[in-house]
């Protein structure tokens, strides 16, 4: 082991001041061994330059096995959303074609009760019931008329409800994918920030 100081250059010092060469050597002897202790005491607790290597590696394998990791739970991650949102997608277009096959079936129902209607009138009138009863004839013709506001009521009331219902349905999709979208934002965010 080197030493960092000249000992002969001590004990020459130390016998100029008045100590014996005995007592200077024995001086000069216990400082040595005072160093070499210290020293030992320090190296038990520093790293060697290709221990600290190793260490190093180690941490950045374990790193690199957490990056594959975080990518292959991204993946898994967006994957399950896609598959969702498309789950979504098409369960509104099969509500969107029921609700347009409601609205044409009751178009559909109303035509045609207003069609029975108008031949019903039509066959009144050829047959001259028209012109035996007039005041009768006029108020079933108010009761048609009312017949048919009420109807008309009625398609706009369900095609109100329908429209709701489908405005609803887009609602509450957007709120869907726009949480979808948040937490996407906050996984990549999270990642980005252990990767970094």
């Amino acid at each position: 082991r080197k030493l960092f100081f000249d000992t002969h250059a001590l004990v020459c010092l130390l016998e100029e001041n008045g100590f014996t060469t005995q007592q200077s050597e024995v001086i000069v002897s216990a400082l040595v061994k005072i160093m070499n202790t210290n020293l030992d005491m320090i190296y038990k607790d520093m790293v060697t330059k290709v221990q600290q290597e190793i260490a190093l590696q180690q941490v950045m394998s374990h790193i690199g096995g957490v990056k594959k990791d975080m990518i292959i739970l991204e993946k898994s991650e967006f994957s399950a959303l896609r598959s969702e949102n498309e789950k979504i997608k098409l369960e509104l277009q099969q509500i969107k074609k029921q609700v347009m096959d409601e609205i044409t079936k009751v178009r559909a129902d109303n035509k045609l009760n207003l069609n029975l209607e108008k031949s019903r009138v039509k066959e009144l009138v050829s047959f001259g019931y028209f012109l035996l009863e007039t005041p009768k004839h006029f108020k079933m013709h108010a009761q048609q008329d009312r017949a048919l506001t009420q109807t008309d009521r009625k398609i706009d009331t369900e095609v109100a409800d329908l429209k709701t219902m489908l405005e609803s349905h887009k609602l509450d999709n957007i709120k869907y994918l726009a949480g979808s979208v948040f937490t996407c934002l906050t996984v990549a965010l999270g990642f980005y920030r252990l990767w970094i």
